[in-house]
């Protein structure tokens, strides 16, 4: 069993990475069971079929070629499955939360990425162009299913962006991303990728620029589950993201953030943006 020293060490080092680059990952996070049932519930999900307002899969003969619409996102799981909102309550992500935050961490969203081979990625953004978390910002804790790097479409970060406001993003490249919104890299910082294995999670700050590529492998899905966090002094949100959780499982509504941002809402909602 580690001793409370290396944990104590541990937990200063992922602190200290994530002030100075706005994201850290915590190894093995996830036990090889836990991801395993993750795992299994969604793809049971998928056999399943649509659940209306927060899954609409199509066949292959309705999609028109695009993956992606056979295997699109689950937003919200957490609204009607338990074991979703469960491991969105994880003491073990939660505790790690509290410890980035430095208050108690509230929950806000989950989200289940299938991304199977030949899917598009996801264009450069930053997380609280679309939750308007207000004071300060989300946080996600982005947690693999499968194996994931370059060829498979993981996830890129820009460190240190953390430390910018919230940039005002043009259309992206449908080619290649399924999101219509883009940010630029800024001068001097440069892209990173994060190289992940099942049961690891990565930690970001809502302001830093990430993003992800095409699926390019011949067989491997990138299967991810995706929460964000606020903070306990957070007073506002996107009303998209309310009723918030606390870590015991209760609601909490914060004030519904009617502010679109520096950018107009010429980008649609939350709901079809993120």
């Amino acid at each position: 069993m580690e001793s409370s020293l290396s944990m104590e060490a541990g937990n200063e080092r992922y602190k200290m990475q994530f002030a100075s680059e706005g994201y850290t990952i915590v190894r093995g996070l996830l036990s090889e069971p836990e991801v395993g049932e993750i795992k299994e519930t969604f793809m049971e999900m998928h056999r399943q079929g649509p659940i209306p307002g927060y899954f609409a899969p199509v066949s292959a003969e309705e999609s028109g070629g695009d993956i992606l619409k056979q295997f699109p996102r689950v937003m919200h799981p957490h609204r009607f499955n338990e074991l979703a909102k469960r491991y969105m309550l994880h003491p073990d992500i939660m505790n790690v939360l509290e410890d980035l935050l430095e208050e108690e961490p509230i929950a806000a969203q989950s989200m289940f990425y299938f991304k199977p081979p030949g899917a598009r990625g996801q264009a450069l953004h930053q997380d609280n162009f679309y939750l308007k978390v207000q004071p300060g910002t989300c946080i996600a804790a982005w947690a693999a299913i499968d194996p994931s790097d370059e060829e498979n479409g993981g996830i890129m970060l820009v460190p240190g962006s953390h430390r910018l406001d919230i940039e005002c993003p043009h259309l992206a490249d449908p080619s290649v991303s399924f999101s219509k919104e883009e940010v630029n890299v800024p001068e001097g910082m440069k892209v990173i990728p994060s190289r992940l294995n099942a049961g690891d999670v990565l930690f970001f700050n809502g302001s830093v620029i990430h993003g992800s590529y095409p699926n390019r492998s011949a067989n491997r899905f990138r299967r991810s589950f995706i929460c964000h966090y606020a903070g306990i002094s957070a007073r506002q949100i996107g009303q998209f993201y309310n009723p918030l959780y606390t870590r015991d499982g209760q609601l909490l509504e914060l004030e519904g953030n009617p502010d679109s941002g520096p950018c107009g809402s010429e980008f649609g909602t939350p709901a079809e943006a993120h």
